[in-house]
């Protein structure tokens, strides 16, 4: 009975296995037989359209964008048949403001949604209904305050002026090359790190240093993007064994709730000593604790403050990112554009 019982415990692995080992062959034989995988994903089946997905998992980006436009901006993606992933890919305008404004309480996220972002907590990115509806009211009401708009300025050309150009001034002097892409993220994670938490983590200075919660954010985002591609019971299975991006995950997570845990304390601490309100904008983290008196838990804060550095890590490095790329590929804008930033640094 012992040994039926074992074996009867290695049969889902074994089933795990078996699926791994077939897309294993459909993806070399694909990539042997077919050159038009760019822009057309093969169902195949039981495994559905993974192996074409695995063999582009290198540049999703691109493959995305090339499958996107061949298929009219929307695209239905088919999973393996036990890992309930299909889902529908859209681009369309259209449809983007259809769902997440016109309609939005119609197209709740869902626990497959929350099980795959499950670090984010009960964050905004998590949240539905009343719980979203919540996080929204507070935070445009505190973003859009007059001083949080003064602060943001004071903060970004802070970073600017004495972070971003020394290194660039260094890299410029020496003749080096710099990942700009680099530049821009730890330029946004600093900035956004002092506005959320009013604490300055100085990933960007001349020596660029590796801060570990400046990783950890980037191992959790790559992490959870091959979430999206595997099946759920495979990165359930690597999260039990602890290996692979399952692996860093959990690093990752130990690494910012330790980092985030200790600005809470800290702003708590700050503001036990001084019970005097402050007339400018201290951070995002203080305003939450002075208008959620009620709801400031610990937890509380590190869902919706982890929710707010990841938005603000990567949306305005990804535009920087791509609008330097944009100028680069054309000279004729850029100088057009030269003239208008040297009058605006002059002042």
């Amino acid at each position: 009975m012992a040994f039926d019982h074992g074996a009867m415990a290695i049969i889902p692995y074994l089933e795990i296995i078996l699926v791994l080992l077939l897309v294993l062959f459909l993806c070399f034989w694909s990539r042997n037989t077919s050159k038009s995988s760019t822009l057309t994903i093969k169902c195949w089946p039981l495994v559905g359209m993974l192996p074409g997905l695995l063999q582009n998992a290198h540049r999703i980006h691109e493959f995305a964008t090339e499958v996107l436009e061949a298929n009219g901006c929307t695209f239905i993606f088919k999973g393996p048949w036990f890992a309930n992933a299909d889902m529908v890919v859209t681009c369309d305008p259209a449809n983007i403001h259809h769902i997440l404004s016109k309609n939005f309480s119609n197209y709740p996220k869902g626990p497959e949604f929350v099980k795959i972002f499950d670090i984010l907590g009960d964050g905004i990115f998590n949240a539905d209904s009343e719980l979203w509806e919540f996080h929204r009211k507070t935070a445009m009401s505190l973003i859009y305050d007059a001083k949080f708009q003064n602060f943001i300025e004071k903060t970004s050309w802070g970073k600017v002026e004495k972070g971003l150009v020394p290194v660039l001034d260094h890299v410029s002097e020496l003749g080096l090359e710099v990942d700009l892409q680099d530049l821009f993220q730890r330029f946004t994670y600093d900035a956004t790190c002092i506005l959320a938490l009013g604490y300055d983590p100085a990933s960007l200075c001349v020596d660029l240093p590796l801060v570990p919660s400046e990783k950890a954010f980037g191992d959790a985002e790559e992490a959870v993007l091959y979430r999206h591609i595997l099946p759920e019971s495979c990165w359930k299975l690597q999260r039990w064994l602890q290996i692979g991006k399952e692996r860093k995950l959990s690093k990752a997570v130990e690494t910012f709730d330790h980092f985030l845990a200790h600005c809470i304390s800290l702003k708590r601490q700050q503001l036990l000593e001084n019970q005097e309100e402050e007339e400018d904008f201290d951070c995002l983290l203080t305003s939450y604790m002075q208008v959620c008196k009620e709801n400031n838990s610990d937890k509380f804060l590190r869902d919706t403050l982890l929710s707010l550095v990841f938005a603000g890590r990567d949306t305005t490095s990804v535009a920087l990112t791509w609008f330097f790329w944009l100028v680069a590929r054309n000279p004729l804008v850029e100088t057009k554009i030269r003239p208008i930033g040297d009058l605006v640094a002059s002042r």
